[in-house]
């Protein structure tokens, strides 16, 4: 029970160090820079579900995969729900279309590293709380 307490505490707790750093790209305009119309609004309706969902895949933790390389493990979970946002909730659940193209060319990359955050921030936390 301690583990999946951890690792959905952790996992929000990415989701939280995710939606700051989505929220920071697009108060510094550095999304619409690179042509990716993301710039959400820092509100309680916008960072609750982020946080809930960081919790959830925090699960993937669970997975013996590369445990003992942090830059491996973060990047290869990551994927994990970059490939959901990219491939299901861009395309059936917005009106961005498939990898969220309709909101800029580089939104693919910038889900991969927003994502990559997630990771790290839960990773990080859980080698903390050993």
């Amino acid at each position: 029970m301690k583990k999946l307490l951890m690792v959905f505490g952790a996992g929000s707790l990415g989701g939280l160090g995710n939606s700051l750093v989505v929220w920071l790209f697009g108060m510094y305009g550095i999304s619409q820079s690179l042509g990716v119309s993301i710039a959400p609004g820092l509100s309680p309706d916008w960072l609750y579900p982020r946080i809930v969902w960081g919790g959830l895949w925090g699960f993937l933790f669970l997975l013996p995969v590369l445990n003992n390389r942090l830059w491996a493990q973060t990047f290869v979970l990551s994927l994990f729900p970059t490939m959901i946002q990219l491939f299901l909730v861009f395309p059936y659940k917005t009106p961005h279309g498939i990898a969220g193209l309709g909101l800029g060319t580089l939104t693919p990359l910038l889900v991969i590293v927003f994502n990559w955050v997630w990771a790290l921030v839960t990773a990080v936390a859980l080698r903390m709380g050993r």
